[in-house]
């Protein structure tokens, strides 16, 4: 009862009574993310390509041959249409090219040619951009006078919306952002505001401070997801929710935790807010970058591909992409669950221990 009276009473009370700290996060957890998701283009680098090519070769390769560095990689191939389409499932590979058995016949003899295309529209810039790339390959060979015909089938998001990839986005970088913020500057401002000591001699056994001042910024924190994902994400942007809603708030309810033991480190370091803004940004920005919300990690160096396991945030990002977009059935979201459980554990358990020792 001291930790729930603590959260309530004093902690998200306090937070309440500082209007500009309020009004900060209600503009993140709503303007941010809607800006963020209505004006930020992703132009593709290193998209990975497979096929399945019933053909034996021909034209068909004439055509692969066209998808080349540094827009894609070396084409893949596949023996069946179903491995294609689990590749693309499984975020293999983005783009799926077939080529049917009366293809290369049918385009040597005048016919009615049809290639097959698969898209993962999760990321729609990316996959339009390649179907773009396809289409100038077509009306290269259409000026030879053979016809033929391209048919698209655009997985996850079948309008190909860039705005909600952004803005899904933008809302877990929002996150990760607020709560290694908002829980450092929660002790922090002790410091500040001189009631440090005081706090020191509260008959209340340091561990609970410690877990209520950090938990009550979590449930901050969870209730502008919330608000987001209501009013934002499906509001505006009608972005669609295929997969369990509390699988969401879940994995949420998690990384928020694992985020809060860095924001328990910056705290134990930092003297004042300046030094909590310039530390979370030294320490969010890196692991915001090996995460890929901003950049696939597919198209990043095999050194930082290998960092980005070390990133919670890029679990937590691949886990609600799953969610919202593929609907992910909640038993096969164990390997995302399982990185933020693993590293939110580490994380919390050193930030814990480095700021109780001041307690």
């Amino acid at each position: 009862m001291r930790i729930f009276a603590m959260i309530v009473s004093k902690e998200l009370l306090s937070f309440l009574r500082s209007v500009m700290l309020v009004l900060l996060v209600i503009y993140f957890f709503t303007a941010d993310v809607y800006i963020a998701g209505a004006g930020i283009q992703i132009k593709p680098r290193n998209v990975v390509v497979g096929y399945v090519d019933e053909t034996g070769g021909g034209v068909s390769q004439k055509i692969l041959a066209r998808l080349h560095k540094p827009e894609f990689r070396q084409p893949i191939a596949f023996l069946s249409q179903k491995e294609l389409s689990n590749a693309i499932f499984n975020k293999e590979v983005m783009v799926g090219i077939i080529f049917d058995s009366d293809f290369a016949k049918n385009y040597r003899s005048g016919k009615k040619a049809q290639i097959n295309l698969l898209l993962d529209a999760t990321a729609a810039s990316q996959s339009l951009t390649t179907f773009s790339y396809l289409q100038n390959i077509v009306f290269d060979f259409q000026e030879q006078n053979f016809p033929l015909e391209i048919k698209s089938h655009k997985l996850f998001n079948q309008n190909a919306d860039n705005h909600t990839f952004m803005a899904l986005t933008e809302l877990l970088s929002v996150i990760t952002l607020l709560i290694v913020i908002l829980t450092a500057i929660v002790f922090v401002k002790e410091k500040e505001e001189g009631t440090w000591d005081i706090m020191l001699l509260m008959p209340v056994d340091s561990k609970i401070t410690i877990l209520a001042k950090s938990f009550s910024q979590v449930i901050i924190v969870m209730v502008g997801t919330v608000m987001t994902v209501g009013f934002v994400l499906l509001g505006a942007f009608d972005i669609p929710l295929n997969g369990s809603f509390w699988a969401f708030m879940l994995l949420t309810l998690l990384y928020s935790i694992s985020s809060a033991g860095i924001g328990l480190f910056v705290a134990a370091v930092s003297k004042d807010v300046m030094q909590v803004a310039q530390l979370s940004i030294m320490i969010m920005m890196p692991l915001i970058f090996l995460s890929g919300a901003w950049t696939p990690i597919y198209a990043m160096h095999p050194l930082f591909q290998t960092l980005s396991l070390f990133s919670p945030l890029r679990y937590y990002i691949e886990g609600t992409e799953s969610i919202f977009f593929r609907g992910t059935a909640f038993v096969d979201l164990w390997p995302y669950f399982s990185g933020v459980v693993i590293l939110g554990i580490l994380l919390y358990w050193y930030g814990f221990r480095k700021i109780g020792k001041l307690f």
